[in-house]
């Protein structure tokens, strides 16, 4: 890799930036001062970049309990985004796999990994997302075999995935689906004349939200919860 290119994927500086610290001779390899920017920096090489061992950042792979009025989007908009709930280096480089409305709450996870990513979002993919939903109507026993066959959405041809519904108490339910249509939990009780008051995600695939994490909060996920998304 090119010592430019590796000073911008270690730290927050840009090209540029990057370019004129090599000039001021602020960057030295394995101890040696080298302003040279198409440099190849190796495996093995010692990058210090004012006195400091500089390294790259590599890919990240992160769980965040998402509170309610916070949006799953990279900047700012009507809401914050979760992004901004995170004081984390090059934040500019992580996306969100699998999107929640606003007014949706529970487990989101946040990558810089883009084929790991497409893992959870593809509906090839078969990634299950298991929600707990409230509901302003009583719920059906009969619903169960009805979201099992799948449910026909206004404005959308053919049906939806097969999903699991298993039924709590008369408002209560979990649901799990293998899509991520949109607004597609909401769509499908609507679909059979029920409204969503509250909705949370608990589970993506085998990577369930840690009990720990308060709202806002979130952690790097374990090796075993990154290889689970297969």
């Amino acid at each position: 890799m090119r010592l430019d290119k590796f000073i911008c994927e270690s730290t927050e500086l840009t090209r540029s930036m990057a370019k004129k610290a090599l000039h001021r001779s602020d960057v030295t390899c394995d101890g040696v001062v080298v302003k040279d920017s198409g440099f190849k920096v190796t495996d093995n090489t010692v990058v210090r970049l004012e006195g400091q061992v500089i390294s790259l950042v590599g890919e990240r792979y992160i769980m965040m309990h998402k509170p309610v009025d916070t949006i799953c989007s990279t900047i700012d908009e009507v809401y914050p985004s979760v992004l901004s709930l995170m004081d984390i280096e090059k934040a500019d480089t992580l996306h969100i796999a699998g999107r929640l409305d606003a007014d949706t709450t529970g487990l989101v996870l946040i990558t810089s990994d883009g084929q790991w990513s497409h893992k959870i979002t593809s509906p090839k993919k078969d990634c299950g997302k298991r929600y707990l939903v409230e509901l302003a109507e009583p719920i059906s026993e009969q619903l169960v075999s009805v979201f099992a066959q799948g449910i026909e959405l206004r404005n959308e041809d053919g049906l939806t995935k097969p999903a699991v519904l298993s039924i709590i108490d008369n408002h209560n339910a979990r649901l799990t689906i293998s899509e991520g249509k949109y607004h597609q939990v909401k769509r499908m009780f609507a679909a059979v004349g029920n409204k969503v008051v509250t909705l949370h995600r608990e589970c993506v695939g085998e990577i369930e939200l840690d009990p720990d994490l308060a709202p806002g909060e979130w952690r790097h996920l374990t090796q075993a919860e990154i290889n689970s998304i297969a």
